[in-house]
């Protein structure tokens, strides 16, 4: 199974590949500009410090959850498996759009050229998709966990979670190709201008002059595809709730709902931010709500999931605790040296 996926992922790649050239042959535009907040010299500088705040809060945060549950066997199951894949995700997710947003603010270079702006199209695509699959099967995790929890290791064993994660990646990498080829299979001839700090699909069919009707059709059908995720993971989190309340440990329950909450609060913050994104009016759309929105699903979840995840969650704290102690003490003797 894992030797097929691999094969058709090497083809895919390939595909892509030729696509992307194909794409810059074609295309009359070599560069697009990325109008991003400012023009004004000190809110760049401004701009440009935040999202490095930011951009380090983010990767540090992931690493810390990703190193945690490398580092104490206690976390080697599938729940914290698919929250490590999350992180990675995340980091992958910001390093696509915010160190070229700061070096545009900082050199005052706007372009990005047509290869560079497919590939970043891509990127994004693959993750936000890969996101919302991730997220609803971390949300079967949880139903099976908690209400078939002698069921749980034979449902959720390794060779399962491996398997799954693979087939979301790879689906969603031949689904970030399509939508990818048919945007940039639009002609750019009226301008090269963005309203955004990132190649963004909304912003690049607002300066095509061709009909974009199918590609705003395919961006609709993606974001219902995307919330039909919702009642899904809805009815998994009736069936916990139900299970749950029927603990009578009172500590027992506290712990459950502190463990498998935050999950449901992550997955509410990536629906909300994608569809005001993506799914919003028309009327709605000018260029600073449209930087908004992109700041919202592209900034906020990777920041803010690390500590949602670790707030209440006792097992990722301890694990945290000893990791950051085991650093202290390296220092320390590093210094005494």
């Amino acid at each position: 199974m894992l030797l097929k996926l691999y094969s058709a992922l090497t083809h895919l790649t390939t595909f892509h590949r030729i696509q992307i050239d194909e794409m810059a042959n074609q295309s009359s535009v070599r560069e697009f500009v990325l109008m991003g907040f400012s023009d004004d010299s000190d809110l760049q500088i401004l701009h440009s410090a935040m999202f490095f705040i930011v951009y380090v809060t983010a990767l540090t945060g992931n690493s810390l959850i990703i190193t945690a549950v490398a580092v104490d066997h206690n976390l080697h199951n599938s729940m914290y498996y698919f929250l490590v894949n999350l992180s990675i995700l995340n980091m992958c997710s910001i390093f696509t759009t915010v160190p070229k947003s700061i070096a545009v603010s900082l050199t005052n270079n706007k372009g990005i050229s047509l290869a560079g702006c497919i590939i970043q199209t891509f990127l994004i695509v693959t993750f936000v998709g890969c996101e919302a699959f991730l997220l609803t099967i971390m949300a079967y995790d949880c139903y099976v966990a908690i209400c078939h929890p002698l069921q749980y290791r034979l449902i959720m064993n390794w060779n399962a979670c491996i398997q799954i994660r693979a087939i979301s990646f790879l689906f969603n990498l031949m689904h970030a190709v399509l939508e990818t080829c048919l945007t940039f299979q639009l002609d750019f001839c009226e301008s090269n201008v963005m309203g955004q700090y990132f190649c963004d699909i909304p912003q690049l069919q607002k300066i095509s002059c061709r009909d974009t009707k199918f590609n705003e059709t395919l961006i609709l059908v993606g974001g219902f595809f995307l919330d039909s995720f919702f009642p899904f993971i809805f009815a998994s989190y009736t069936h916990i709730f139900s299970a749950v309340i029927k603990i009578r440990s009172v500590q027992s329950r506290h712990k459950v709902f502190s463990t498998y909450i935050p999950h449901l609060t992550v997955f509410s913050l990536f629906i909300i931010t994608g569809v005001f994104s993506y799914m919003r009016p028309k009327s709605l759309s000018t260029q600073s709500v449209d930087l908004l929105s992109a700041v919202l699903y592209t900034i906020l979840p990777p920041v803010l999931n690390p500590i949602i995840y670790s707030f209440r969650n006792k097992d990722l704290q301890k694990a945290l605790i000893k990791i950051l102690l085991k650093i202290i003490i390296l220092q320390h003797v590093y210094i005494k040296r």
